[in-house]
């Protein structure tokens, strides 16, 4: 062997103890993360355990507890288990709970203006669409700096769009504006003031305790959501009459939150899971919804023998012009409330006309197939 040759060899060596101890090094790493254990979170929902809500919430948690492999571990328990429904922010910024799952439109006492993610027309978006204003058009940014002003020490992430919702369960068909004066009537957020200046009693109740008031009396009628909720709670137990289409809901979805200390100090990694996972539940909810809802829907009829009645266009117009008066009232004394409508209009504006102008009119797709002369033929 030559002088070179005998260099080269001491080199190689060297090399390959440098590369064996990076490799060791490399193996030893997720040992040591191993040995502190998986994070975990504990959660709570603002809806009870039997309602699909809860089964969303816990349908996320998997979705990160998978993608983690289990170095996070995310648990969820229903509303009341910790704290009552209403009490979830608070309980998540003051870090009693590591997070929660509900609607911005709960907290609408701390601050009208989260009501502006659910509560009314949406101008004409879909929840979809105000989902996509919320990411792309600003909406973020606005939540993120409306939070802020209230000192609440969370990070949320709105996802999974809602249907429009029902205008309600009643004793008889609401057929006129007029109907609802007087009416003790339980609803939300800006749906409060909608619907009290249309002329009903409104008391705001969590979803588990719609059915037990109106059962003994303490609310004349109500609106939840959807008609698996609405089924699974037992809404057809305490009224046949169920009103269609509402603008007082229609654009809503849900909400996840995490306290905003504890999310700060997860890895990157783990954030960006949280993230991903959010778009992924948010997209397989749709996908849920569209096949429980209607399926609790044909059964409600058919089993529960609930009469569903379209709600009349007058009232809907009226909704339209209340809720105008309500947002020019709240603008003029809350200047982040104006700041987020003037946002939302700006993006409504080009995202509904391309709406408009794109897609095509479903209806008539569904008269060809099922209307009364339908080629799709029931086998």
């Amino acid at each position: 062997m030559t002088k070179s040759s005998k260099g080269s060899t001491s080199s190689r060596r060297r090399f390959l103890k440098v590369a064996v101890a990076g490799a060791a090094a490399t193996v030893a790493a997720p040992t040591v993360v191993s040995a502190q254990g998986p994070i975990s979170m504990r959660f709570q929902s603002t809806w009870p355990s039997k309602d699909i809500f809860h089964e969303y919430a816990l349908d996320y948690a998997k979705t990160v507890n998978d993608m983690t492999g289990g170095d996070l571990k995310i648990d969820v328990l229903p509303a009341g288990a910790v704290v009552p429904a209403f009490g979830l922010i608070d309980a998540v910024s003051k870090g009693t709970l590591d997070g929660g799952h509900g609607v911005l439109v709960y907290h609408y006492g701390k601050q009208n203006a989260l009501a502006l993610w659910g509560s009314g027309p949406g101008y004409a978006m879909d929840a979809n669409m105000l989902l996509a204003w919320h990411r792309w058009g600003g909406g973020k940014e606005l939540l993120a700096k409306l939070y802020a002003s209230l000192g609440l020490n969370v990070v949320s992430f709105p996802y999974g769009p809602m249907a429009t919702q029902p205008l309600g369960w009643f004793k008889k068909p609401v057929t006129s504006v007029d109907d609802f004066k007087g009416i003790k009537y339980r609803t939300v957020g800006i749906s409060i003031d909608m619907f009290t200046a249309m002329g009903a009693a409104v008391n705001a109740l969590p979803g588990g305790e719609i059915v037990s008031a109106m059962d003994r009396g303490l609310i004349d009628a109500a609106e939840f959501n959807n008609a698996s909720s609405d089924r699974l709670l037992g809404f057809a137990d305490v009224s046949k009459v169920c009103m269609l289409q509402s603008y007082h809901q229609n654009a809503e979805q849900l909400e996840i939150t995490f306290n905003k200390t504890k999310y700060d100090a997860l890895p990157d990694k783990m954030k960006a899971i949280i993230a991903n996972a959010v778009s992924a539940a948010s997209q397989e909810m749709q996908w849920k919804a569209i096949d429980r809802y209607s399926q609790d829907y044909v059964e409600l009829q058919t089993k529960d023998k609930v009469k569903f009645y379209k709600t009349p266009d007058a009232i809907l117009k009226r909704q339209l012009e209340v809720f105008d008066d309500i947002v020019k009232k709240y603008s003029e004394t809350n200047p982040l409330f104006k700041e987020i409508v003037e946002s939302q209009i700006a993006f409504a504006r080009r995202a509904t006309q391309w709406e408009q102008d794109t897609v095509v009119n479903r209806k008539m797709a569904f008269d060809y197939y099922f209307g009364p002369k339908g080629t799709a033929k029931k086998t």
